[in-house]
């Protein structure tokens, strides 16, 4: 594949303006699918089972099985669309949009077209530095999500030189929302964060209202960026590519800017842009073609004729709006205030994606500090070695006894980063890797005179230069100490002793 000519960014920034548009797809976490009875196990589950066992007649299309919605993830997109600010329909439908993929067993999706269950919203997005945007959204529908499809024999893993392909419909049926937004102006410069941010902003509110675990990385959430170019001081919109299925808040980024600079190119060499889908390439940082991009006539929608409208009652609208919970803008700044973070301590935590985390560990007795320390610190390199996220390799509460036991005395930081990992192996919580392993700091004073007598002794220059008074000398001592005592000694209280044992 030939690698792109890239604009400057700041150069394809004066030449053109960027309009973006951004269609996130959430996965929700019901037990069943949209429209079967068919396991919509949680991510672990979802990945251990075989294909094709998580399917029900429905999910494959066969003749004569008929659709039911599934109640709960109705209740659950008219809560996200209450917290987009959307207005919720008093009758929407579900459509069939027509198109073949062999992971599609109907050769339709069943989607919402023109009457979606929310619609006209708007949702604050704060930039790192604490500008506030705003997003218009346009729409978020329910529909049911497509299987998978697993290119054999290529050597990129793509369709393109692949041999055969396997299908797997465990996916396919399992409810998903569609929010899509209107046309976003205005961004400039600041593109390429404003994606990153809006998608960060849309994760934190479907897991605050726990209607997913919302993880790109596992598909729960997944987003479809489009990018056009217009030049300066022209109305009329330049033609769009959709980035699809970025998989990290950090890819999103990328991929716009990277698209911002591709089309400015091209533009500027007087090449036309093709309405696209494209494909992100984490490896590269590229973007490269997929297929031409259909419009909504394309797919031709008509009502699905075996689901009746959806009709929610407005008792119902309202006891999920009054169960709302708080925006992410307004929830990050009083839990910085609380928390009395700085500015860049919160964007440590927040960017990381460790909000929750963090305050998990906070409600279970460790210091905001301390926590900040342990999930942006060791746990976070941990987590990056590993290539797993931080959230999946120790629960807070077992990092709040960790800290306990540092704050107790039982153990020094060194010492509870050899537990953290035992606890990481599963080992067991904190205090069952301190008995299993003997880490726990030696408090007996005998024990440490003892150590500290006989590296005096072998030391005498040393124990010469702090009876002169030049106790900086005492840091031979401690580290001969420190080492005999296997690193199990608390070093303050090994100074301690090392300076009365020295002036006796």
């Amino acid at each position: 594949m030939a690698t792109a000519k890239l604009m400057d960014f700041d150069k394809a920034l004066e030449l053109f303006e960027p309009v973006l548009g951004f269609e996130v797809h959430v996965e929700l976490n019901t037990n069943t699918k949209m429209f079967s009875d068919a396991p919509n196990p949680a991510n672990e589950a979802y990945h251990a089972a075989e294909p094709n066992t998580l399917i029900a007649p429905v999910d494959l299309g066969l003749p004569g099985s008929l659709p039911v919605v599934n109640e709960t993830a109705i209740r659950s997109s008219i809560s996200l669309g209450l917290a987009l600010g959307c207005s919720i329909a008093e009758s929407s439908r579900f459509a069939r949009k027509n198109y073949f993929y062999p992971d599609l067993g109907k050769n339709y999706q069943i989607s919402q077209y023109d009457e979606p269950i929310a619609y006209e919203g708007s949702v604050e997005v704060e930039l790192e530095d604490g500008t506030i945007v705003q997003i218009p959204i346009e729409r978020a529908h329910m529909e049911e999500d497509a299987g998978k499809l697993t290119h054999m024999g290529g050597a990129t893993g793509r369709i393109q030189g692949a041999e055969y392909s396997l299908v797997d419909y465990n996916r396919a049926g399992v409810p998903l929302v569609e929010i899509v937004t209107k046309t976003i102006f205005g961004a400039e410069h600041r593109a390429p964060e404003v994606a990153k941010a809006y998608v960060q902003t849309i994760r934190d509110i479907v897991r605050s209202l726990g209607i997913s675990e919302a993880r790109l990385e596992r598909g729960n959430l997944r987003c479809d960026a489009n990018v056009s170019l217009r030049p300066r001081g022209q109305e009329k919109l330049g033609t769009r590519t959709e980035t699809k299925n970025v998989n990290s808040m950090r890819s999103v980024e990328r991929a716009v800017r990277y698209e911002i600079q591709r089309q400015a190119q091209i533009l500027a060499d007087g090449g036309r842009i093709t309405q696209e889908t494209r494909h992100w390439h984490e490896d590269t940082g590229t973007t490269s073609p997929g297929r031409p991009k259909s419009d909504a006539d394309d797919y031709r929608y008509f009502p699905e004729p075996d689901l009746l409208p959806v009709e929610p009652a407005a008792e119902l609208i309202e006891e999920l709006r009054a169960a709302l919970p708080e925006q992410p803008v307004a929830r990050r700044r009083r839990l910085m205030a609380e928390w009395g973070f700085t500015d860049l301590e919160f964007q440590d935590v927040r960017n990381g994606g460790l909000l929750e985390v963090v305050e998990a560990t906070i409600a279970a007795g460790a210091t905001p500090a301390t926590a900040r320390k342990w999930w942006t610190g060791e746990i976070t390199r941990l987590a990056n070695a590993q290539e797993k996220d931080a959230s999946d390799l120790i629960s807070p509460e077992n990092v709040a006894a960790l800290q306990k036991l540092v704050d107790a005395g039982t153990l020094t930081d060194k010492l509870a980063r050899q537990v953290l990992e035992g606890v990481i192996a599963g080992e067991g919580t904190p205090q069952e890797v301190v008995d299993g392993r003997g880490l726990a700091v030696v408090s007996d004073d005998g024990a440490l005179i003892a150590a500290i007598d006989e590296a005096l002794a072998a030391q005498p220059d040393v124990l010469a230069k702090i009876k002169d008074g030049k106790v900086q000398a005492a840091g031979a001592v401690i580290g001969a100490v420190m080492k005999a005592m296997k690193g199990q000694a608390d070093a303050a209280r090994v100074r301690e002793l090392v300076l009365e044992r020295a002036a006796q």
